[in-house]
């Protein structure tokens, strides 16, 4: 588009210069007309195929912000700019600034070279139509960066209290009911994170009340339709709705270039600027856990006819399915992610089969995820530089000998994490509820989770494959707990919902009194 006529709203609106303080409002205006007026003279004074770009590189304060680029030629003529670092339509970053200005030039781009050309996106629909979605995408992430960290200091201090008050409500017998919904309302919140991006709270008036607003409507009803169907009744059908829209949302997001996980608290941010595209760590939490939950509810039936060969594949295919679909590059491209999930899918479909895993089949399965996520990096390795990922980019830094170096980081932002009150608080709390609620059932839980896993010896496949994956991603990602505690967080509330329901059916005895242990000659039923 032409970069005389996209320039003026943007000077005008103050988006690229942070003087007001320093120069005042009317210095400032004054200023800007002046540099908009030079910047038209340059261009009157060019030839008209003169391949132009500007971008600005600057930020002002401690505030980062989207900066502009812009280019004048016919072939992005009315066109956002975007670039296949991004794999987005309108994001283009720093060192696509170099590869541009060389291919313009027409000087061939060193393999050094880490950006690649910036190329014609979407069409904008008019200069003011450009600036308003420009800015809405710079004030989106503006929100989601103030917003995150009171956002996961209210998701850590909401688990907490919900395992804290379960705790004392269910070692009364009281107050199962409430327990249940305000589980599936927690497991709920996680997906409305991303669903709330279907709505265009970027341009309330207050986008943070909006967008914190919105969050809650949307997990109040995901879990209301939870349990408002004929499938309550069924101890799993509220867990597999729950389970199922998170998994559709997140694999629908996947196939369409995520435009859900973008601005999203539990997300990334164009702003921040640490991923544009594909699975992001905290969503793959989200991915693992909700479809290994969902298939293992697949599962139980299935083992219920005596169908356990089905029940085995009706967690491996779907498990390896979205595994692909999580680490395939350009797609989710997450490296770790198919690490851990492969020996969850392992364990849980092992668990499955009535077998039992072992530490050296457990480290096997985690080599396994090792070795499938370089297959995959080494395929994208051998397309050309410009259209890699940081997958197959890992692959060269391995023959270049720079991997070690990029672990060694890695590994040192993981274990920051473990230190993170955000994050710590969720995965000792539900950690705590979990071992407590099976080694004294009758005092922690009212014997709410062998009641789960009686009802649903597949439950409890899918809880520990679920933990395997969390386990081993906490330890190869660099997000570290946020895996970990985002598995917690969705997946053991779906399993204190069904443990509620199938307690009310009498799939296990509720003790009669607190702190009472079940007698060795009791027995569980495990019909379904």
């Amino acid at each position: 588009m032409d970069v005389n006529d996209l320039i003026r709203p943007y000077l005008a609106g103050g988006r690229l210069s942070g003087a007001e303080d320093a120069l005042g409002p009317d210095r400032r205006a004054r200023a800007l007309r002046d540099a908009d007026a030079a910047v038209g003279a340059v261009l009157a004074a060019l030839p008209p195929d003169t391949r132009v770009l500007l971008a600005g590189l600057s930020d002002h304060g401690d505030t980062p912000h989207l900066r502009v680029a812009m280019m004048r030629g016919a072939d992005v003529a009315g066109r956002f700019l975007g670039a296949a670092s991004t794999h987005r339509e309108d994001v283009t970053i720093l060192p696509d600034v170099t590869a541009t200005v060389l291919t313009a030039a027409g000087v061939p781009v060193p393999d050094t070279v880490i950006g690649v050309p910036w190329r014609a996106g979407g069409r904008t629909g008019g200069v003011g139509a450009a600036r308003d979605e420009l800015a809405g995408a710079d004030r989106a992430g503006q929100t989601i960066r103030n917003l995150s960290g009171v956002f996961f200091t209210s998701v850590a201090v909401l688990q907490v209290a919900f395992y804290l008050v379960a705790f004392l409500l269910m070692r009364r017998r009281r107050g199962t009911g409430a327990i249940r919904v305000a589980a599936l309302a927690l497991a709920a919140l996680p997906v409305s994170t991303y669903l709330v991006n279907l709505l265009p709270w970027r341009h309330a008036g207050a986008p943070a009340l909006a967008l914190t607003g919105g969050i809650a409507a949307i997990a109040a009803a995901l879990a209301a339709v939870a349990l408002a169907g004929p499938w309550r009744r069924d101890p799993l059908g509220p867990l597999a709705v729950v389970a199922g829209v998170t998994a559709a949302v997140l694999a629908g997001d996947l196939l369409t270039g995520t435009p859900l996980q973008l601005n999203s608290v539990m997300g990334y941010t164009a702003v921040v600027g640490a991923r544009y595209y594909g699975l992001g760590n905290i969503p793959f939490a989200l991915f693992a856990t909700s479809v290994l939950l969902l298939a293992t509810a697949l599962a139980h039936r299935l083992t219920a006819r005596d169908r356990r060969t089905a029940a085995v594949a009706a967690v491996a295919v779907p498990g390896c399915a979205a595994m692909i679909l999580g680490g395939w590059p350009g797609v989710g491209s997450d490296f770790g992610g198919v690490i851990a999930f492969v020996p969850g899918i392992a364990v849980a479909s092992l668990l499955l089969a009535g077998r039992r895993v072992s530490i050296v089949k457990l480290g096997s399965f985690c080599v396994a995820g090792g070795v499938t996520v370089m297959a995959i990096a080494f395929l994208d390795h051998l397309r050309p530089p410009g259209s890699q990922t940081h997958l197959g980019r890992f692959v060269g830094q391995v023959i270049t000998g720079e991997a070690l170096e990029v672990i060694a980081r890695k590994l040192g932002a993981m274990l920051n994490t473990l230190l993170s009150p955000n994050l710590m608080p969720i995965v000792l709390a539900a950690a705590a509820f979990l071992v407590y609620g099976l080694l004294r059932p009758g005092t922690a839980s009212a014997g709410v989770l062998p009641a789960a896993f009686a009802h649903s010896p597949a439950l409890k496949a899918g809880l520990i494959g679920t933990l395997v994956s969390g386990v081993v991603g906490m330890l190869v990602n660099d997000s570290g707990a946020a895996v970990l505690s985002m598995a917690l967080a969705l997946g053991l509330p779906l399993v204190l919902s069904a443990g509620v329901q199938a307690l009310r059916g009498g799939a296990a005895p509720a003790y009669a009194e607190a702190g009472q242990q079940p007698a060795r000659s009791s027995r569980v039923s495990r019909r379904s």
